[in-house]
């Protein structure tokens, strides 16, 4: 049975990733800062059953790594895929008012731990040379930057991604993004806000999943529609492949 490590778990974006895992018949390796982290993940998914937690603080340099070395070393179940969705605050402080932390402290989770949870796992998904898939879920703000914060670190895992998808093109490993334009929460918060539920956006990760012509892509959920009708093109333009 294959296995999933989802990086960011906990969140309502990270919840739909494990659901959809979990739906698929595989299991998931969950990477959480702690017990209570781990109590999180189980209400909002609903079972513990089928999920392994790493304990690592994701926006430590070395946590990522370390859990692959726990893999390595049969410590933790191997992995075939991978699902990043770290995220930093959604805040409106607009650029005049951003402070070096806050900067820093955004960039650090929303783009160093997805840029680690890719550079830090590529390597072990090439190795095995099975067919796998290595997912990030962007957002929308990085386009319009109504929200300066959040659209700032979309917008540097916009180029990220770009150059994954292109390095993976002829590799054993889809690297695809969903770009995601509406609000996602876990399953009880959205049915109290009247939004999609983590369990309607899983959909999604599952079609990719199951799609092997989805590869180097980006995959546009701007509407409700999107959950069940993909949307989606090649991240870099044809011509500027790597031999």
């Amino acid at each position: 049975m294959e296995t999933i490590l989802v990086v960011g778990s906990t969140g309502n974006i990270g919840t739909a990733a494990v659901s959809a895992a979990l739906r698929t018949k595989r299991n998931v390796l969950a990477v959480v800062r702690n017990q209570n982290s781990a109590d999180k993940l189980i209400k909002n998914a609903g079972t513990s059953k089928g999920i392994t937690f790493a304990f690592a603080d994701v926006a430590s340099k070395g946590a990522i790594k370390g859990v692959v070395e726990q893999v390595r070393a049969g410590k933790l179940p191997a992995f075939q895929h991978v699902w990043s969705s770290v995220g930093g605050e959604y805040t409106d402080t607009q650029l005049p008012e951003i402070s070096d932390e806050q900067l820093e402290y955004n960039f650090e989770l929303g783009f160093k731990a997805n840029f680690r949870a890719y550079r830090d796992t590529i390597g072990y998904l090439l190795e095995q040379k099975a067919e796998s898939t290595w997912t990030i879920c962007t957002g929308s703000q990085g386009d319009i930057a109504l929200y300066p914060v959040p659209a700032m670190t979309q917008g540097a895992l916009f180029s990220m991604v770009i150059a994954a998808c292109r390095d993976n093109w002829k590799s054993n490993v889809r690297v695809n993004e969903v770009l995601l334009g509406f609000r996602v929460e876990v399953d009880e918060a959205a049915k109290e806000h009247g939004v999609s539920s983590s369990t309607e956006f899983g959909k999604v990760y599952e079609e990719i999943l199951a799609r092997p012509e989805i590869r180097s892509s980006r995959i546009r959920v701007d509407e409700v529609e999107d959950l069940t009708k993909l949307r989606y093109a090649r991240r870099f333009p044809e011509g500027t492949e790597k031999e």
